[in-house]
């Protein structure tokens, strides 16, 4: 375990579409919900799906058994090109104006709307 923690920048952000690219719901797409870049992973919507036992919280709660979304290791996901309409790599590009842009490493259009 390192002594100092890095934080780390990912190329992934919040309602990216991504597609799995490594375990159970490999070849599945779905839109990010949450990065947690502490902990290198990410929630897709509606995947990953577990299920989880609840205890009765008074009675807006009854509790039993909740379906929700786990975490997926961020290495095991890629974004999806809307002009390429396929998993690819990310590149950084910087524009005149001095920002930076995420682009797509097949075709060179820019990825999400920054």
């Amino acid at each position: 375990m390192p002594a100092a923690a890095t934080k780390t920048k990912f190329r992934i952000k919040k309602n990216d579409m991504v597609m799995v690219i490594a375990g159970r719901d490999r070849g599945k797409t779905g839109k990010v919900m949450r990065v947690d870049p502490a902990k290198g992973r990410v929630v897709i919507e509606r995947l990953n799906i577990v299920k989880r036992h609840s205890k009765p919280r008074g009675a807006q709660s009854p509790g039993g058994i909740v379906e929700k979304e786990a975490s997926i290791a961020i290495s095991n996901v890629m974004i999806m090109c809307d002009r390429c309409n396929a998993p690819v790599r990310v590149g950084v590009k910087t524009v005149e104006d001095g920002a930076k842009t995420r682009i797509c490493r097949r075709c060179g259009d820019q990825i999400g709307n920054e």
